[in-house]
């Protein structure tokens, strides 16, 4: 299990930030979690933080598909083609339940496909399994041994 992970949330539905946030407080975790409002904003918090490594890559991303200036498959594009991010799971977290969707953020190597239940409970239910099963059960490289087989 990770002791602080840092996750990035990259959404632009301010309801959904807030749900996120909320079922996040419950966390005995304690996760650094940074938001994001779009696709562009998201590619450079990632950039920032491979240039300045002492600032910490997340250990898991979050991420809608409807993102305004670059959409969801653009930021998981751009994560899962990088030597140094590649290995950082990204969820989808989106609306959308088409599958020309799901198969293409599969196709750019999404680690998992969710759609956002649309009731508040379950979307509170769904926050935590996520945090439960990446952040306390699944296991990582890290990110100096992702630097080292650079």
């Amino acid at each position: 299990m990770m002791k602080s992970p840092l996750i990035l949330i990259v959404e632009d539905n301010p309801g959904d930030v807030r749900l996120i946030e909320e079922a996040l407080k419950t966390s005995s975790l304690n996760p650094t979690v940074y938001f994001t409002r779009d696709g562009a904003e998201a590619t450079h918090f990632l950039e920032t933080r491979k240039q300045e490594p002492s600032n910490g890559l997340p250990h898991l991303i979050a991420l809608d598909l409807n993102l305004p200036k670059k959409s969801g498959f653009e930021v998981l594009q751009f994560v899962k083609l990088d030597k140094l991010l590649k290995r950082i799971p990204v969820i989808v977290l989106s609306s959308s339940q088409n599958p020309q969707d799901i198969a293409k953020a599969y196709d750019l190597h999404a680690n998992c496909y969710v759609t956002k239940p649309a009731n508040f409970e379950a979307f509170i239910d769904v926050v935590k399994a996520l945090e439960y099963f990446w952040i306390q059960i699944a296991n990582f490289p890290s990110i100096q041994a992702t630097r080292l087989s650079l």
